[in-house]
């Protein structure tokens, strides 16, 4: 089984809602915003190959959104979804699978573009798409907090084109394909999936929005965008705890820097991060 990352680009969201109850005074420490208190983010995929199956984990804003929308997350940056396949040497319908941590538009935008006739068509014309349904119709029935996070456009038409496959929500980890369990989470949105992935001996855990950023370890540190929050810090300490006693490795999806990292337990018994590292180094052998 083998990782690589796919850069989709960078897009900004307001620092406050980014940290939640965290003040400014700090996290600005952490990161700068601009004049109008917008954070840099990136949108990082990853690109799983086992087997005869290359697996695209999410795929970030997309390109088919409108400018009036596309000016309030500014995206940017020298990479898209399909430029970083490329220098992948791969083309979109190399893509066997896409699994979709949650169906926000910075996660799931990518999924679905506009063909010629501006039609809405599956990006990945020979992929199946991966989802539960618990998660779907939370996203298909939005509650008034999320219904701006959530545009139809994004994954009803994988639906309707029967490519858009279900997989089954369990309490506990339960694994999806060998060398790969899937963690359903509730704190974020409704039943969010991260993945535990096995290569070699070392565990890498694609943390989605649970930890959108190494700046996000710290338990205080919840986004406004969550719905239960007090479930987000159980959720972040069980994961912590595991992190630390099996040795994984953290991949951030949102981080504008660090790809990944390790965490360890400080002299204060907090849960800090050890070290950021690519994830070329943290694929490397120790």
């Amino acid at each position: 089984m083998n990782i690589r990352i796919v850069h989709t680009g960078f897009f900004k969201l307001d620092g406050g809602a980014m940290f939640g109850v965290v003040p400014k005074r700090m996290w600005q420490k952490l990161t700068t915003p601009d004049e109008n208190n917008m954070c840099t983010w990136a949108m990082r995929s990853i690109l799983i190959e086992t087997g005869d199956r290359k697996i695209l984990v999410d795929t970030g804003i997309g390109d088919k959104q409108s400018d009036k929308f596309r000016s309030h997350f500014e995206p940017h940056g020298p990479e898209n979804l399909g430029s970083s396949l490329e220098e992948l040497g791969l083309a979109p319908e190399d893509i066997t699978d896409v699994f979709l941590t949650h169906l926000h538009f910075d996660h799931v935008g990518g999924a679905v573009k506009r063909n010629g006739s501006e039609d809405l068509v599956p990006a990945f014309p020979n992929a199946t798409y991966w989802s539960n349904e618990t998660h779907y119709q939370w996203a298909l029935h939005p509650n008034e907090r999320e219904r701006a996070s959530f545009l139809k456009e994004n994954f009803v038409p994988l639906e309707k084109q029967k490519v858009l496959k279900y997989i089954p929500v369990t309490q506990e980890a339960s694994q999806w394909i060998p060398g790969i369990n899937i963690h359903f989470l509730y704190g974020h949105t409704e039943a969010m999936m991260a993945l535990e992935i096995k290569v070699g001996e070392q565990t890498y855990f694609y943390c989605a929005d649970l930890f959108p950023s190494s700046f996000h370890i710290g338990l205080p540190y919840v986004m406004s965008y969550d719905i239960r929050p007090l479930r987000t810090l159980q959720e972040k300490r069980t994961i912590l705890e595991k992190a630390v006693d099996e040795n994984w490795i953290l991949l951030f999806e949102h981080d504008p820097k660090t790809e990944c990292g390790k965490v360890e337990k400080n002299e204060k018994g907090r849960i800090v991060l050890k070290e950021g590292l690519s994830l070329a180094e943290a694929l490397s052998p120790q």
